[in-house]
């Protein structure tokens, strides 16, 4: 597959906006300026970022509690990212959302979650709702391989494969659920192989290699967006970090770790492009550089945002239902 440089320089700097973005995260989690819980997503760069670069503007997305990584890839900005997990009245959610809900509707992001799996459901009724409007667009659903023992995977894979919605389920496979390895939880290598059972595609590809998720995402986007129904994409992927920040990480050995960083997913990707002569090393660090400027400035303006007011706890959370009846 040819893919034009523009695309290839744009995954780059997602990926590397992710990789800074999330090192500050938990830089500043260390320094005790984040509230609440982080979950990281330094490793898996190359997944949400080959999987966004397939979908158009309008698409939608769901994320987990994992989900900074899926936001920048479909094009959140740092800053409100950054401001949210200040839990600061600037940040997406007003700061009432924190790092595993963020948001931005007007770029298609209906919402990371905290609940394991609780973003199929979501994601499958956003792909009705296209079909019913008759509209262009696709949904992806980014899932971890213990979201696919959940009871909302395979109710919303059936209801997605039977009445074939344009959406596309991807299993962001990085070999633990929470804290228990894959082989604990489940018998199957492949997550894929659940898709035999609903009559739809099942794909596995390496998730540490941006343009092989590119290319297998590119096929299902396509799928879907022509009526043809789901598919069920799994990207095998590895987290660099523990579950959450401060994890001990006593249920996997140093050595698994250090053979699956030796595949980071940016350097790799950085061969690939200076192999091809597509930039030069000047070039990627001139974008770095330029990166790393943004993940300061979001800091920046994160802390000099203010935190809500009291009175903002009681917003944009009930309905007056007279009134929205009246609307209607």
């Amino acid at each position: 597959m040819e893919i034009p440089k523009e695309t290839l320089l744009t995954m780059y700097e997602r990926m590397v906006r992710i990789r800074k973005f999330e090192e500050k995260a938990s830089e500043l989690f260390a320094k005790a300026k984040l509230p609440g819980f982080i979950h990281l997503y330094i490793g898996e760069e190359a997944s949400g970022v080959g999987v966004c670069a397939a979908l158009k503007d309008d698409d939608y997305i769901t994320s987990t509690h994992r989900g900074h990584g899926n936001v920048i890839a479909k094009g959140g900005e740092p800053k409100y990212m950054m401001a949210e997990l200040y839990g600061k009245i600037t940040g997406y959610c007003k700061g009432k959302g924190g790092s595993m809900h963020i948001a931005d509707a007007e770029k298609g992001i209906l919402g990371a979650n905290g609940i394991v799996g609780a973003g199929l459901p979501i994601a499958t009724g956003a792909a009705l709702s296209i079909k019913l409007r008759k509209s262009d667009q696709v949904v992806v659903c980014f899932f971890g391989d213990g979201a696919s023992n959940q009871g909302t995977f395979h109710e919303s894979i059936n209801m997605g494969s039977l009445w074939k919605l344009p959406i596309v389920y991807v299993c962001e496979n990085n070999q633990y659920g929470e804290f228990t390895p894959q082989k604990r939880h489940q018998v199957i290598a492949d997550i894929s192989q659940r898709a035999t059972a609903y009559g739809i595609p099942g794909v596995t590809v390496d998730g540490m290699d941006v343009l092989a998720v590119y290319e297998a995402a590119v096929e299902a986007v396509k799928r879907a967006r022509e009526g043809n129904g789901p598919t069920l994409l799994e990207t095998k992927t590895y987290r660099f970090h523990g579950h959450f920040e401060g994890d001990p990480q006593l249920y996997r050995d140093k050595a698994e770790v250090e053979e699956w960083m030796r595949k980071d997913p940016i350097p790799k990707f950085e061969k690939q492009l200076l192999n091809n002569k597509l930039v030069t090393e000047e070039e990627l660090k001139v974008i770095q550089n330029r990166i790393q400027q943004e993940i300061d400035d979001a800091v920046k303006f994160a802390e000099e945002s203010p935190y809500p007011e009291d009175n903002e706890a009681v917003k944009d959370i009930y309905t007056d239902l007279i009134e929205e009846g009246r609307l209607r």
